[in-house]
């Protein structure tokens, strides 16, 4: 309990051992189970007894699913509220199974390629994460700030930095104010079936941007709010995506870091120290 809202997208980790980040939402149902920092397709997990709440998220230990409720580990779960409800979109040449929030600026779609998608928000994301759910298949990550938006992609299961293909996303920016576009031969393959967790800034919420390293500590990223959560990549070098937050860092310097595209456990030092003030960090 204490999240003070009904979860619809929960991203679980296990904070004192190693184990993989669990990624479990509404659309597809609490028995489903991603893993960021692989490649695997959806997996089942009939006995992990989760069960959404309305102030957060019941965890019945039952021969489970480990990455969220072993015995003595601790963890951390990120939540957020992607609406009341799931519903039919048809904005797209085809039609998505979608639960969006436009009041906060995201959303949870699921479709079936291929064709473009209604993404249920009243403005174009700015962020995109796609997976693939059938199949063996990486983490494609489109944001408004790469180097080259209608070619750029990040992944979210590895390290690497910004690269380039000309066929992921058509050649063109990937969103429209109501939908998402895809190549088939990527990540809207026919007759595969596909999520995409979509996210614009809010102001007074959340903040999807970018900034240019100083090298040196000091540096400071506005948000126009008081930040809890900053997902960070280096897009241009190999470098590890990091997750510093307020809940597990309450007091400044907060240096506690988690590694989407790593299964290791947490790391506590000042390389990751993050600030966070009323309209920065």
């Amino acid at each position: 309990s204490g999240f003070g809202f009904s979860p619809d997208l929960i991203w679980f980790k296990r904070r004192s051992v190693a184990g993989s980040h669990a990624l479990v939402d509404k659309v597809r149902g609490s028995t489903k189970w991603f893993e960021s920092s692989g490649t695997q397709a959806d997996q089942t997990y009939a006995n992990s007894n989760l069960n959404f709440d309305t102030d957060g998220v019941r965890l019945d230990y039952n021969g489970g699913y480990n990455n969220i409720n072993q015995n003595g580990t601790t963890y951390v779960a990120w939540g957020w509220d992607m609406g009341n409800t799931t519903a039919t979109n048809t904005a797209g040449t085809i039609t998505s199974t979608v639960r969006a929030n436009p009041t906060y600026g995201q959303s949870i779609v699921k479709w079936t390629g291929n064709g473009t998608t209604g993404h249920g928000l009243s403005s174009a994301p700015e962020m995109i994460i796609v997976k693939v759910r059938d199949a063996t298949g990486a983490w494609w990550v489109w944001h408004k700030d790469l180097s080259n938006t209608s070619q750029g992609f990040l992944q979210l299961n590895t390290t690497a930095a910004e690269a380039t293909n000309s066929s992921l996303w058509d050649n063109a920016s990937p969103v429209t104010s109501t939908t998402i576009n895809a190549n088939t031969a990527y990540i809207n393959y026919a007759t595969d079936n596909y999520i995409a967790y979509c996210f614009h800034s809010v102001t007074g919420y959340s903040k999807i941007g970018s900034y240019t390293g100083s090298g040196s500590s000091g540096k400071v990223v506005t948000t126009g709010f008081a930040p809890a959560f900053v997902l960070v990549k280096n897009t241009g070098a190999a470098e590890n995506w990091a997750i510093v937050d307020n809940t597990r860092s309450p007091t400044n310097p907060a240096t506690i870091a988690l590694f989407p595209n790593s299964a290791e456990a947490e790391q506590d030092n000042a390389v990751n120290a993050v600030d966070f003030n009323s309209d920065n960090f």
